[in-house]
């Protein structure tokens, strides 16, 4: 409630879609942000990006991803997500990881911020790229099925990680699969994205045909 009740006061313009509706009733003023980050604000506006009006934007709000994880004290896989979308492709988004570093001490620093823009770059991270001729894959840890299982198999993975919480396995759109995220579009949530850090062709041809079908709404 208070993301998406802060960004409506500030943009009233804007369309907000999240999991909850913004209330009737006046927000605690406690709970809206009016903050801004300067270290965002010193980066260059892509210029594609430079006339888009309020109301063209659509944000996508997730203000808790990885519930069942948060309930059994894996908090590294909770995060908060926002993503914005411009003419039903998304174009910059939010990671929020409230608890990251939750087990490293108390001296450490408790949670980040990684974000990104299309045509800007993405920031907040440490890329550690992939040992080389290693095919590791990351799956879900809470909704596993035979369908998830056969595609993994499929992979020839080195290695498997199960991890909670869409933000946690840094979901991404790939380039010729572009999701549509206008504001009247309705995703089921039954199927699944392939996001890849490197050959994103060798992985989508080894999705069985069968797996492809079963996904089709």
């Amino acid at each position: 409630m208070s993301i998406c009740s802060s960004l409506a006061r500030k943009f009233p313009k804007l369309t907000i879609i999240g999991e909850e509706d913004l209330p009737s009733e006046e927000v605690d003023q406690e709970l809206i942000e009016d903050s801004q980050w300067e270290e965002i604000l010193k980066q260059p506006c892509p210029s594609q990006y430079s006339s888009i009006k309020e109301e063209d934007l659509v944000v996508w709000v997730d203000p808790l991803d990885g519930t069942k994880e948060y309930t059994e004290g894996l908090l590294d896989n909770v995060t908060v997500l926002i993503g914005i979308a411009y003419e039903g492709k998304a174009i910059a988004g939010v990671i929020n990881q409230p608890y990251y570093n939750y087990e490293a001490g108390p001296d450490a620093v408790l949670g980040r911020t990684i974000w990104g823009v299309l045509g800007l770059g993405a920031f907040g991270f440490q890329l550690k790229e992939v040992p080389a001729g290693k095919h590791i894959i990351t799956t879900t840890r809470s909704h596993s099925n035979k369908l998830v299982t056969d595609c993994v198999t499929a992979m020839n993975p080195d290695a498997v990680l199960r991890v909670g919480g869409a933000g946690n396995k840094k979901l991404t759109d790939i380039h010729g699969n572009v999701l549509q995220y206008h504001k009247d579009v309705k995703h089921m949530n039954s199927a699944g994205v392939l996001a890849t850090l490197r050959n994103y062709d060798y992985y989508a041809s080894r999705v069985p045909e069968s797996i492809k079908n079963a996904l089709v709404p």
